[in-house]
């Protein structure tokens, strides 16, 4: 007698051997492709405002000050400010982030002769400042030492509105005259024809756009970084020129 073998149905709902993928629903991508679309609209907008606070050329400021801040780390920003001093803007110039190792003569030696006066009597140095937020600490201890209620800011165009933020929340009781150094690369050629442009003014815009946020989380009552601990450890450059690299 012959057998049979048995044949069991395979269950109709049963699920096939190894793990299948889900797609994610079409809701939930219509909503992430929206957000990241967002996003960079309001990334791109953002940087276009940005790049409308950037002078173009260097203009004389359109009053005096009490004093002269100058920020190091770009051409011809200590020169500038001294020709500041020079034709009597400010009673008095602090120059901030210097590198340590540096003293006045390395910085005479980039100077006319005509400013070279000034640098003895009217010309303070700080060393202490390693970035943006640091520097307006330190300026907002030399000011208040002086009585000074009015400052003009010297630094490049790209990094004025990140400095005037910082320094305006950390001195809101003294009035700020920005005073923007346009190198000459920044002349010569549009920005958008320069990589290393471009690339200096989108990391520029990414930082502005953290100091921005940090600010107004303080403001708020929300300083989640102390103002220590926000200089960098071991950032200070070696020697080049007259001053640190801090911006």
């Amino acid at each position: 007698m012959s057998s049979q073998s048995d044949h069991i149905p395979a269950e109709p709902n049963a699920e096939p051997t190894g793990k299948a993928t889900k797609a994610a629903p079409s809701w939930l991508r219509g909503t992430l492709v929206a957000m990241l679309a967002a996003a960079f609209v309001g990334a791109a907008v953002g940087f276009v405002g940005f790049l409308s606070q950037l002078r173009g050329a260097e203009s004389r400021p359109a009053q005096t000050a009490d004093g002269i801040v100058v920020l190091t780390g770009g051409s011809s920003r200590v020169s500038d400010a001294m020709e500041l001093l020079a034709a009597g803007f400010g009673k008095r110039l602090l120059i901030s982030g210097v590198h340590p190792t540096n003293d006045v003569s390395d910085i005479s030696r980039s100077l006319p002769d005509n400013n070279q006066a000034l640098l003895g009597c009217c010309v303070d140095l700080d060393r202490s400042a390693v970035n943006t937020r640091s520097n307006a600490a330190e300026t907002r201890r030399w000011a208040h030492e002086r009585g000074f209620k009015s400052l003009i800011v010297v630094t490049s165009n790209y990094h004025m509105p990140r400095a005037i933020v910082e320094m305006s929340h950390a001195m809101p009781d003294i009035a700020l005259i920005p005073f923007a150094v346009v190198g000459d690369k920044w002349r010569d050629e549009p920005w958008w024809t320069s990589g290393a442009t471009l690339r200096l003014l989108l990391s520029e815009y990414v930082k502005y756009v953290a100091v921005e946020m940090r600010v107004r989380l303080a403001d708020a009552g929300l300083d989640l970084v102390s103002e220590g601990a926000d200089l960098p450890t071991g950032s200070l450059a070696p020697r080049r020129g007259a001053t640190a690299q801090a911006n």
